[in-house]
């Protein structure tokens, strides 16, 4: 964590953005996080389970603002979250070098980007997902995913669900809300089980996260058109995927 109070000043003004970026599409945040710790410098040993923190606290958020509104298509997240909940809790549990799963999914969350900002919902016919089965899998893979990586998963499933067109936008905030706050709770449960301890770090930036999660679920929720969460998630993949091709 910086000692000067400025830089501490900055690492926090980054976290209040990526909150409020990241809460408006649904998301947790932690590769915001992440990008800006590792630009302050904190510490490896502090990032991961910070950003699982926060992330469980701003997705709660989420969940509770979309819930509300109905945006939440559990019986699609479901299956997910029950391939996906042991997964992470593994993914979790493991710490390996992943140079080569971060250049890999860094390129795939551009190439996503890119796809998303020219995507025309209204050119794509809703497709049923999968069956209860193939879901099932799916999430365990984007769970050991988000373990391994210390993000929630919901980076990954949010373009899977408006490129296929099993969900339209503004519901897509909602589930990955819910997919990401199942996926963190996990993976910080297989950090502790691991007998790694969460950093007092915590204590001073998840507040910050939690104010800009208020502010950018609620516009998220109720405000910005569904274009507008479109693009505002193709940044924030971009974002993700610099972070992944670049704190190596």
């Amino acid at each position: 964590m910086p000692a000067d109070p400025a830089a501490l000043a900055g690492l926090a003004a980054l976290i209040f953005i990526a909150a409020v970026l990241y809460s408006s599409v649904g998301h947790g945040g932690a590769s915001g996080y992440l990008a800006a710790m590792a630009l302050f410098g904190v510490a490896a040993p502090v990032t991961k389970p910070a950003a699982l923190v926060m992330n469980i606290a701003v997705a709660a958020i989420g969940v509770v603002r979309f819930g509300r509104r109905g945006l939440v298509p559990w019986a699609l997240l479901v299956p997910l979250c029950i391939g996906s909940i042991p997964a992470a809790a593994l993914g979790g549990f493991i710490a390996l070098p992943i140079r080569w799963h971060r250049i890999l999914l860094g390129l795939v969350l551009l190439f996503a980007a890119v796809r998303l900002w020219m995507h025309d919902e209204a050119a794509v016919p809703p497709r049923p997902p999968p069956a209860a089965g193939a879901r099932v899998l799916l999430g365990a893979f984007l769970g050991l995913i988000a373990g391994l990586t210390g993000v929630g998963g919901g980076i990954f499933l949010s373009p899977l669900l408006i490129l296929t067109g099993w969900e339209e936008t503004r519901r897509t905030a909602g589930a990955s809300a819910a997919f990401i706050l199942a996926n963190s709770i996990a993976g910080l449960g297989g950090h502790l089980t691991a007998g790694r301890g969460i950093p007092p770090e915590v204590a001073l930036l998840t507040p910050v996260a939690v104010a800009g999660g208020l502010i950018g679920a609620g516009l998220g929720a109720t405000r910005l058109p569904t274009l507008v969460l479109r693009r505002v998630l193709a940044v924030v993949l971009v974002v993700a995927g610099v972070k992944l091709l670049t704190v190596l």
